[in-house]
C-alpha cells in the first residue's frame, strides 16, 4: 500500500491509501514517499488543515472496521469543526454505549480526519489513542478555537 511521511504541528505522520482512498493515518518516525496523487492530495489538505485554512476534508476514505465501528467514525465526520459532541450523545444517537462509542474513537485508523478528537467525556477530555495522546488532543481542539489554550 502507498504510504507517505508528513511533518504536521503535532509530529510525524505516516498516511496510506489503497490506491483509492484513505486506509490509515498514524503517528510514526517511518520514512516513506510513495509516488501517489492521493497521498499527495491528502497531505496537501492536512497541511491546510493545520495552517487553519481548511476545515472540511474532501477525500476518499476507506478505513476497516466493524459496521458499529463504521457507524460511529461516520457520526464522528458529522461534527463539524470546531463543535464537539460527548461519547454519551453519540450513544444515544447510536442506540449504543459510550463506552462503545469510545472503543470505536480508540480505533479510529484515520484520527484527524475523522474527528475522534471532537467527541470528549461528559465531565472532561475524555481520552485519546493518537500521537501524544490527551496533549495531541487538546491542540487539535485548540486549533479548531474550541480549547482555550488557557484550559490546559
Amino acid at each position: 500500500m502507498p504510504s507517505r511521511s508528513i511533518d504536521t504541528p503535532l509530529g510525524h505522520l505516516v498516511i496510506e491509501s489503497d490506491g483509492q482512498a484513505l486506509t490509515a493515518i498514524d503517528w510514526s518516525e517511518e520514512v516513506r514517499r510513495d509516488a501517489d496523487p492521493l497521498l499527495d492530495e491528502a497531505a496537501a489538505q492536512l497541511a491546510a488543515y493545520f495552517s487553519g485554512r481548511l476545515h472540511v476534508f474532501d477525500l476518499p476514505l476507506a478505513p476497516a472496521g466493524t459496521p458499529f465501528r463504521q457507524a460511529v467514525w461516520g457520526a464522528m465526520q458529522a461534527i463539524p469543526f470546531g463543535a464537539t459532541r460527548t461519547y454519551g450523545e453519540m450513544a444515544r444517537d447510536l442506540k449504543s454505549a459510550a463506552r462503545a462509542v469510545g472503543g470505536a474513537c480508540g480505533a479510529n485508523p484515520l484520527p484527524i480526519v475523522i474527528p475522534c478528537h471532537r467527541v470528549l467525556a461528559a465531565g472532561g477530555l475524555g481520552g485519546y489513542s493518537g500521537g501524544l495522546g490527551l496533549e495531541s488532543k487538546r491542540k487539535l481542539l485548540e486549533l479548531e478555537g474550541v480549547l482555550p489554550k488557557t484550559l490546559w
